[in-house]
């Protein structure tokens, strides 16, 4: 085991990379979003409304959308209930001032295990080959990649959000977690 086990392979398969790069997003924004009290996590930039506790709820629900409505067709599950946020995609964002530090880190963390398992378990069904429930309007249905690819293009938007948002709250900057990097919170 390395002390970075989120750094990608420099040669792997397909999947490897993919995830790899998928797990590399998930550290690094968990580190830009790690301990912080509920003033930090509410802290805003100028005139955005984007706060860091917003990104962790809202990338909370995203994952348990994507491996489960998307992946299966199954209703969104985890600690959601859908009434509360599907006429309203801003949802997580607006709702996340009124969570606790640990209710934030919680939904995140449950749901990134959850889709995990989620994943694990799709691949090993059929790879990134596999259709998955959502289909475009001409009916033909995803493969489990553009889903993985999906993912990987939000935490590359939002890690950088996290990345303005952590640094303004109290400085840290950086590409990477440091070597044996831990989540505090």
């Amino acid at each position: 085991m390395t002390d970075t086990p989120w750094e990608p392979p420099l040669a792997g398969t397909e999947v490897e990379h993919l995830l790899g790069a998928l797990e590399r997003l998930r550290t690094t924004f968990r580190w830009k979003t790690d301990d912080l009290d509920a003033e930090g996590l509410t802290t805003r930039v100028g005139a955005s409304s984007l706060t860091i506790g917003g990104l962790l709820k809202h990338l909370a629900v995203v994952e348990d959308y994507t491996f489960t409505v998307k992946l299966a067709g199954e209703p969104i599950g985890g600690p959601w209930r859908p009434a509360e946020w599907d006429d309203e995609f801003e949802w997580p964002f607006t709702s996340a001032a009124a969570d606790t530090p640990e209710q934030l880190y919680g939904y995140w963390d449950g749901a990134v295990a959850r889709s995990r398992a989620r994943l694990a378990s799709a691949l090993a069904d059929g790879g990134l080959d596999r259709p998955v429930h959502v289909s475009g309007p001409d009916g033909r249905h995803a493969s489990l990649r553009r889903l993985v690819c999906d993912l990987v293009e939000e935490y590359g938007r939002h890690t950088g959000h996290a990345d303005l948002l952590r640094e303004s709250v109290d400085g840290r900057v950086g590409e990477d977690p440091p070597p044996g990097w831990q989540p505090r919170s």
